[in-house]
């Protein structure tokens, strides 16, 4: 069996992905007061308004405190001469090898989460999927893409 790969994404990720999960937990909890207000208004059940509560309260605890760190943990990476090695997943791994052969083009990407922490993720496409490397520092994206887009070019040369 082949071992995990060795390259992990920057610590600042988990930042990144906590900063994330607020702003989409703040859209729950506008909801959770809207549903709350109109509760009280049209004098629905109040265990509407309990339940919701409870579900953004959960939800805030899962998205912002305890999915970045095991997603850090679990994500992983390795480039090899024919092959990128990509491992990732928390409740199901997956462990993908994108043949140098295969790639189209690789990009790297940054949202307004990723700029604030001066990380990018790699964007490897190929003819049927593209795959992604999340949250890498911007130095560490560019020189993988041209990396990457170095060994793609020698096996298209090969061919």
């Amino acid at each position: 069996m082949r071992q995990p790969p060795v390259n992990t994404l920057a610590p600042e990720s988990i930042n990144a992905w906590k900063l994330t999960g607020a702003f989409y937990e703040s859209v729950l909890w506008l909801i959770t007061i809207a549903v709350a207000v109109v509760s009280y208004i049209f004098d629905w059940p109040y265990w509407i308004g309990i339940a919701l509560f409870i579900i953004s309260i959960l939800s805030t605890i899962l998205t912002i405190f305890m999915l970045p760190k095991l997603r850090f943990r679990k994500w992983r990476y390795e480039l090899f001469e024919q092959e990128i090695y990509i491992q990732h997943g928390i409740l199901i791994m997956s462990r993908t090898l994108v043949p140098m052969i295969r790639v189209q083009h690789v990009d790297t990407k940054q949202g307004p989460f990723l700029k604030k922490y001066q990380l990018a993720s790699v964007t490897i496409s190929t003819a049927a999927t593209t795959h992604e490397i999340p949250a890498l520092r911007e130095e560490d994206a560019s020189a993988l893409r041209d990396r990457i887009s170095a060994l793609a070019r020698v096996e298209e040369d090969d061919v």
